[in-house]
């Protein structure tokens, strides 16, 4: 597949209270962006544990989008900090795994921001495309098997 054909799949965990908003505003707008993004609301993107990104390469995602609150809005009062600290640190992880660092992104939008989040996922998109298709499952550790939930 060459990458004029190839269509990205990127994981957008959003915070609820900023980012998704502004991601709800720009569709119900209908300002034109890329549709690649699969978005998952999380409640702050603080939230967003190194295991969801990881996971979300081992299932197949070519990039992933974690995007929040301006730094001094989080709902949650320093989240975002969280998730700018967590990023910086899972960048350095996915260099030692080989994995380009560019495939993951953070960002601050507002929730009057659909004009930014329309940009900024229709950039990344082209961001991803232009790095290819990730092939990178080897690389990788194997996801752990699904616990079975077991009643007390």
């Amino acid at each position: 597949m060459t990458n004029s054909n190839f269509e990205p799949r990127i994981v957008g965990f959003l915070c609820n209270w900023c980012a998704y908003s502004g991601a709800d505003l720009a569709g119900v707008s209908r300002l034109k962006s890329a549709p690649n993004v699969r978005i998952i609301r999380v409640m702050c993107s603080g939230r967003v544990d190194a295991s969801f990104i990881l996971r979300a390469f081992q299932l197949g995602a070519d990039g992933v989008l974690v995007a929040g609150c301006h730094p001094g809005d989080c709902h949650y009062q320093e989240g975002n900090f969280k998730a700018l600290r967590r990023a910086m640190l899972l960048k350095r992880v996915l260099k030692d795994f080989g994995i380009d660092e560019r495939r993951l992104r953070l960002e601050w939008i507002s929730a009057s921001e659909a004009d930014k989040f329309a940009r900024v996922s229709t950039e990344f998109t082209e961001e991803v495309r232009a790095l290819g298709a990730f092939l990178g499952e080897a690389r990788l550790p194997s996801p752990a098997p699904e616990q079975e939930e077991v009643g007390v």
